[in-house]
């Protein structure tokens, strides 16, 4: 089940700061081709303006222009984000995860 539906908003620090709660979560950034990323945190604004000021990231090479959310407590956030990343498959998710079984070997 995609991101429960508060709609795609402009990843601007404006619109972060109006639309975004402070509140714990699941977030989900992306652009016209593809989901960038999805993640977690105990407040979504927060952490949607930290990824705002970041440079030279692979995240941000992807150019996010749109982000989501979905409030959710903290106990049932790591469920659910593993639930978006294996529908939505979104492109810096999948190099993480790339990275952890490389390192592993």
């Amino acid at each position: 089940m995609p991101f429960e539906r508060h709609g795609t908003r402009a990843f601007t620090s404006n619109s972060v700061e109006t639309n975004a709660p402070s509140a714990s979560g699941l977030y989900g950034l992306s652009n016209a081709r593809e989901w960038i990323y999805v993640g977690e945190c105990d407040d979504i604004k927060a952490q949607l303006q930290e990824h705002l000021r970041e440079r030279n990231t692979f995240l941000t090479e992807r150019h996010p222009t749109g982000f989501t959310y979905e409030v959710c407590a903290h106990g049932d956030r790591i469920g659910r984000q593993n639930q978006l990343v294996l529908e939505l498959e979104p492109v810096c998710n999948r190099r993480t995860a790339q990275s952890r079984r490389e390192a592993v070997r």
